[in-house]
């Protein structure tokens, strides 16, 4: 009796053993896991100030302001929508290239409890035909866009779209 009782405190250990292990790897993994959230799902469920965030959306034409700073790196505020809200977001440092207002655009920092995302890093679309997929999905999602009748629509666009309304009532015919 004693031999099949060490052998069951030896796999009751072993088991223990594993699963503080995997523990440890489930929390160092999900302090390095970074969401992707449009406008519109921030302004829902606000995440934590100090939680890492993947913003996405298109830049509002004409909402781009650069201010110069006494370090000579400029700070750039812009909006960005995803044809449902629109979120104020602020970047200290240049610009890529490729950024331009109307385009799409991916910004990597943390949300602000007084309403708009600090970025450490703004990632800019590749060439005109190029929108990052979750971007695109959001779009999808929203009924902004359906990529069976074209490319996405220009976000100068958004304020006269509206997604097509849900309704269980049928059309009469009139005479």
């Amino acid at each position: 009796m004693r031999r099949k009782a060490g052998r069951f405190w030896l796999i009751i250990a072993c088991l223990s053993c594993f699963a503080g292990a995997v523990g440890l790897i489930m929390h160092a993994l999900s302090s390095t896991i970074i969401f992707f959230m449009t406008p519109a799902q921030i302004h829902a469920h606000p995440p934590s100030m100090h939680q890492t965030i993947r913003l996405g959306g298109m830049v509002v034409a004409g909402s781009l302001h650069n201010q110069p700073t006494q370090d000579g790196t400029p700070d750039a505020s812009f909006e960005v929508t995803d044809g449902q809200a629109a979120l104020r977001v602020s970047y200290h440092g240049i610009l890529p290239d490729l950024f331009r207002e109307g385009q799409s655009v991916v910004a990597l920092g943390y949300y602000q409890p007084s309403g708009y995302f600090l970025a450490s890093e703004v990632l800019a679309k590749h060439d005109e035909t190029y929108m990052p997929k979750e971007v695109a999905d959001a779009l999808q999602k929203t009924g902004k866009w359906d990529p069976r009748f074209g490319p996405p629509p220009d976000a100068a666009s958004w304020n006269r779209m509206t997604a097509p309304a849900k309704s269980s009532t049928t059309l009469k015919n009139t005479p």
